[in-house]
């Protein structure tokens, strides 16, 4: 069964999470330059921006979300979000919130590390100056290693006892332990495949263990590194460092506190603002708008974070973040319609309005898989479902972005209920109606 999408924010204390928390959602998480600042994870809704369909087939004007928007093609869908507690060395022995840290984790997806790029919080999350944060992307993985690998080490010979007598795979073995993580034997099977292990789980020594805790890791927690306050002194030096040593494509330059803050002025009308661009209008820009006056303060801070930020990175960053993020996942939006022909869905109150509904499933998903996740009673009273075209989906096929809009229809009507709480339903009057 397909779970929601969670994003979880982690990093040492005051690197910046619960002010990337607040900028991507309407979440109100407090904010702080001390250490622990979060103690009960904090969670919110984001909204990421993707290609709808409507643009494709001509409805950008009857484009109608039941959740987020959607402006001339590009669609906000929501994702959820967690900024969980810091994490701070030794972690994984229970230093700190650690143990609270890594029990929040089990529930994610995906992890965006927040990273302090400007050096002015050390390793545990105090104010400094001149702090060097090139190790704090090891160093949070390697707290969440220790976490798992201690944890197989402990049991590993009752582990290994018990793999013989029950003459279990190592698949089934694994995912016996790893279930606690929130994994699945697709995961396992996945990572393990890639790893090409072929000796007898019960040869392995703790090298080798430690090299299944890492496969894992890099399938079940795939990771977006926010290279946070960018705008800050000596961020300059320390993301060049940064981006000498690790793979760029996992690192986003981000400024949260920028993005919040053209957020709140867009909110207040004192500029329009497009989120994800450099764009920014005032009053002074659009006279003739609703727009409030800037004074001189409120002129000095939006100039100093075009200057600083969107200017020199052509964004704030941190909607790139989400969508990276997302992308690692291969999630798929489909989007479940009554009418092929218009991309209506449902009825009465729902009634009008094309691409009501976009649902995020994850990779591998079939038509049948789909039915179930719109609602359970078009998997009970399923017939058959088509796509664009009325072209006729088998049960067993793949939903990809070439098949993602698609109709289901039944065998007997689905209540007007369960069509408002299914999105997308599509019901037929029998099997007569099916015949159309």
């Amino acid at each position: 069964m397909v779970k929601e999408v969670l994003l979880a924010c982690v990093g040492k204390p005051s690197a910046g999470k619960s002010s990337f928390l607040n900028s991507v959602t309407d979440a109100t998480a407090k904010v702080g330059n001390y250490p622990f600042t979060t103690i009960k994870p904090n969670q919110g809704v984001a909204y990421m921006p993707i290609d709808c369909p409507c643009k494709k087939y001509g409805k950008e004007s009857q484009c109608k979300p039941r959740h987020g928007t959607c402006e001339n093609g590009i669609r906000n869908v929501p994702v959820q979000m967690l900024d969980v507690a810091g994490l701070v060395p030794g972690a994984s022995e229970g230093q700190g919130l650690g143990n609270q840290f890594l029990d929040d984790l089990r529930h994610a997806n995906a992890l965006i590390h927040v990273v302090d790029v400007s050096g002015t919080t050390d390793a545990s999350g105090k104010v400094t100056q001149g702090y060097d944060p090139i190790n704090d992307i090891d160093w949070l993985r390697s707290e969440i290693h220790s976490w798992v690998l201690n944890n197989l080490l402990k049991k590993w010979p009752n582990i290994v006892r018990r793999h013989t007598a029950t003459k279990s795979t190592s698949i089934e073995t694994l995912q016996a332990q790893f279930s606690g993580y929130g994994s699945t034997i697709s995961v396992v099977a996945k990572f393990m495949d890639k790893l090409g292990i072929k000796d007898p789980l019960e040869t392995w020594d703790d090298a080798m263990i430690g090299k299944v805790v890492d496969g894992f890791l890099d399938e079940r927690f795939p990771t977006v590194v926010a290279l946070n306050k960018i705008d800050m002194t000596d961020a300059d030096k320390n993301i060049t460092k940064i981006m000498r040593k690790y793979d760029p494509n996992t690192l986003v330059l981000t400024s949260a506190l920028a993005e919040a803050f053209l957020r709140d002025m867009h909110k207040k009308r004192y500029l329009n603002y497009q989120e994800g661009t450099d764009i920014v209008d005032t009053k002074d820009d659009l006279p003739d708008s609703d727009l409030k006056p800037l004074d001189d303060k409120l002129r000095t801070r939006i100039e100093k974070v075009q200057d600083l930020v969107l200017y020199r990175y052509g964004s704030t960053g941190v909607h790139e973040v989400l969508k990276r993020a997302v992308d690692m996942l291969g999630v798929i939006p489909a989007y479940p319609v009554k009418s092929i022909t218009n991309f209506s869905s449902g009825t009465g109150i729902n009634k009008g309005g094309a691409f009501r509904d976009c649902i995020l499933i994850w990779p591998g998903t079939t038509v049948r898989e789909f039915a179930k996740i719109v609602h359970p009673e078009l998997d009970k009273y399923y017939l058959y479902a088509e796509t664009v075209g009325g072209i006729k989906l088998a049960e067993d096929a793949i939903i990809t972005e070439q098949n993602n809009v698609i109709s289901f229809k039944t065998s007997q009507n689905v209540s007007q209920t369960s069509s408002d709480n299914a999105p997308g339903a599509n019901s037929s009057e029998k099997k007569t109606a099916n015949k159309k």
